[in-house]
Parts: structure tokens; sequence; C-alpha cells
């Protein structure tokens, strides 16, 4: 691998913890000089629990689940994307707010009915559904299943006839729509592995062909177009694309979905000066431009469910480190070594994405230098943070990795042999271990 970049103008910003704005949790503050986090001080939890480790603010992540409730009506629905984040105590506290849940597999589903969640609010995707997968899903009651390709009908309506079931299904439509965000977070195009296209007429035969295999009730379209999205319009396109595409089913097929599912892909702030779109403002839009559109079209109204979960729980999770080592290599670069890397976050490395840090034990200082992250993997390009503002670093130092609670966690690995962190929900002062860290044990446990 080649070297990492060098921002040899980089400056440090002088920020305190407090100035960082919408990367912080809602109950971020800083006391006596240390960060704290749904009433927890997040240096003394970091000291108590070992790192890395993953934190996530339960008051903030009940606060996104109703802000979407509230925006979309209680008529619609929303499904919060288990790929972001899942785990049992997430399952239970989504079941407490009254939200569905999308799962990618029969892992995720797998943990959601562990955690005894109803599984008529699930709705299961995937763009190569096993038979396995599906006969789970289909066996377990699943509310909805999202059929990616023409196989996939085949199979949930042979899996389905046998045992007398009728599974209500969901299209996945590539509405042709590129989505400003990375190439890699892009799923909308024509040129995607998801989905049936609409230009090549795929969309509508895909329909007509589960009008008429049994053991399928075609209940509505899916799309999705993206991840860490900022500007809407691209939603705005998407409703018009699906309002055409719904009446060319009515009139062709004699098909008008009961469903429209948007998908998610609401973006966060992973930077200071990062302004996402507001969830109400996207809830605004949708609850006004579909109905108008699908009314101009005279089209009877769809349940609406979107499936939100980066803007449900990012800015709900930090990531805890501490210092081990750090090495200044005049006039090229300072490189603060951690105790994790891209075993618990390869963002970074797969998608050069930027976070803001903070040391949590010296929260209130200004962040008086530029630092380079570094991981602990055998990798030398295992880093988390390049050429970005820190407080002055000191071995032992705990540094909290903002806005990481969503796809660290269910995106880490092994590599190295390395156990993946332990993961605490944090809320009203109370800290509580939801999910242990691995043991060497828990590496071996599948060896024979």
């Amino acid at each position: 691998m080649g070297s990492i970049r060098r921002d040899k103008n980089a400056k440090p910003d002088m920020r305190t913890t407090m100035q960082l704005g919408a990367v912080l949790s809602k109950t971020a503050e800083v006391r006596n000089g240390h960060l704290y986090v749904g009433g927890v001080n997040m240096a003394e939890l970091a000291r108590e629990q070992g790192t890395a480790l993953y934190v996530m603010d339960v008051a903030q992540i009940k606060q996104q689940l109703r802000a979407y409730k509230e925006a979309l009506g209680e008529d619609n629905i929303v499904a919060f994307a288990g790929k972001s984040f899942l785990n049992k105590a997430m399952v239970r506290l989504l079941a407490a707010e009254g939200c569905y849940l999308d799962v990618s597999g029969g892992g995720e589903l797998a943990i959601a009915l562990a955690a005894g969640f109803d599984p008529k609010h699930v709705i299961v995707h995937g763009n190569n559904k096993t038979e396995t997968e599906l006969t789970e899903a289909i066996e377990a009651g699943a509310g909805l299943i999202v059929a990616d390709c023409f196989e996939e009908l085949e199979r949930i309506s042979r899996i389905a006839s046998a045992r007398g079931i009728t599974q209500s299904i969901l299209l996945r439509i590539k509405p042709g729509v590129v989505a400003d965000t990375h190439t890699f977070m892009t799923t909308g195009s024509e040129d995607s592995k998801f989905g049936f296209g609409i230009t090549d007429g795929w969309a509508e035969r895909a329909a007509a062909q589960a009008l008429q295999l049994p053991g399928i009730a075609l209940k509505g379209i899916h799309v999705h177009i993206g991840s860490q999205i900022f500007a809407i319009s691209s939603y705005a396109d998407t409703i018009e694309v699906l309002a055409n595409l719904t009446e060319n089913l009515s009139k062709n097929c004699g098909f008008t979905p009961e469903i429209i599912d948007l998908g998610g892909g609401l973006g966060i702030a992973y930077q200071a000066a990062d302004e996402p779109t507001a969830i109400q403002e996207l809830g605004q839009l949708i609850t006004k431009q579909l109905p108008k559109a699908w009314e101009q079209r005279g089209l009877p109204l769809p349940t609406i469910i979107v499936e939100p979960g980066r803007s449900i729980v990012g800015t709900a999770g930090l990531t805890l480190y501490t210092v081990g080592a750090i090495k200044d290599l005049k006039d090229i670069r300072c490189f603060v070594a951690i105790d994790g890397g891209m075993t618990d976050n390869i963002r970074t490395a797969l998608y050069d994405a930027r976070y803001e840090s903070v040391i949590a034990n010296k929260a209130d200082r200004p962040r008086d230098a530029i630092v380079t992250l570094a991981g602990k993997h055998c990798e030398s390009g295992d880093m988390v943070a390049i050429d970005a503002s820190l407080q002055t670093p000191e071995v032992g130092d705990i540094v909290a990795m903002l806005a990481t609670g969503a796809y660290n966690a269910t995106m880490s690995s092994n590599y190295n042999a390395q156990v993946r962190p332990a993961v605490v929900f944090v809320e009203d002062g109370t800290a509580t271990l939801v999910q242990r860290r691995e043991t060497y044990t828990d590496l071996m446990a599948r060896d024979i």
C-alpha cells in the first residue's frame, strides 16, 4: 500500500468539544474538563469497560425515531435499517418505540426474532437471499419480503406455496436516480446490482409475474437511492419516477401499489462544517409531494414506508480509544496510535470517511494539534483520522471519535484476530453493557 495522503496546509481549528455542532449527540456536555454523554463520564467509562468501546446515546436514538414518526404521520411507517446498527438491545428499543425493522439477511432476522420482535413488523431485504434465508423469513411470518430479481420471485412462490402461506412482497425498483453521495453508496441508478429497472421494462414484467404466481401477494414497490444524502431533491425526483411507474402499473398490469417504500439514506454531520437536512424537512417533502403526485394521476394514496438507519444512530454513537503511543515525525506527521482501528471502523479506509475526534479527558481545551489517529493493525492504511484537529495528546488519554454509531459496529471484523469491542448504552447517568467484548475463546469458537 502506498503512503498516506498528507495535507501540508492543515491547521488546528482550535475548537473545543462543544463547538463541534451537529456532530455531537444531543446529550453531550463538558463537566470539569471531561466529556459526558447521556450523563455518563466518557473517560471514566473507558477505564471501567476498556477500549476500544462503542457507546450509544439512548435518548438521541429515541429522539430521532420519534422525529421520523412525527414527520411521516401516524398513517405511515418508520422501519429502522438494521444494517446500520443492530443487537438485541436495539431491537427491544425499536419495539418499545413502535417502529418496524428492515433486515438484510438471515442473521439480522435471527437477532430480531431472538429479541422477541414481532415478525409482522419485519421487512426482509437482500439482492441474493438464499433459499435458507427466504425459508426462514417466510416460516417466521415476516411482514414483507422485498423481491430483488425474477429468480427470487419464483423461490418465494415455491417456498410459500409448499407451506400453504401467502407471502406479502414488495418489488425492489431501480428508479434511475443518481443520489449526490459517494459512488459506493449509490444504489438507485440503472447501473446497480439491486432491483428491477424501469426503462428496460423489467419493473412491469416483474409486477406481471408476481401477480400470477401462487403464494405471493404483491403489495407495493420499494426503492433505495443511496446513503449519506444531503441533497433531498433526489427524493423529489424519485417520487415523480414512482408516480409515473405506479400509473403505468395500474394501466398495464391492473395493479395499484398499496405501499410505497422510499428506503432511507438521509445524511448526518460527520464534520463540524456539515449541514445535513433535518428529518422534518425530508418528512415535509415526502408527505406533501407524494400525495400531490398521486392525486394528479388519480391514484389512491398508498401507505408510505421510510427506512432510516444512519440518521437514527449515527451521531448517537461514539467510539472510545486509549492513546498507546505517539510518534511526532517533525515536518512529516504526528502519528497518535490508538487501541483500535480498521477492525472497529473500516469506513475511513473504505470510503475515505472523515470524522471529528476529541480527547474525552481534555474536552474543555481547544483542539490545538494536527494529528493522524493510527490504528493498531498490520496495514499502512489503518488510519481512522488523517491530519485532523485534536487536543494535544498524551499517552493514556481517552480519544472519543464522534458520530460512529452507524456502520461501525456492524462492519467490524476480526482482522489480525482482534476481538470486537463491547457496546454500552448510556441514558440518564446510567451506563448499561448491552453487548460484551469478544474474547479469544470467541475467536476460536468455530475452529474444529
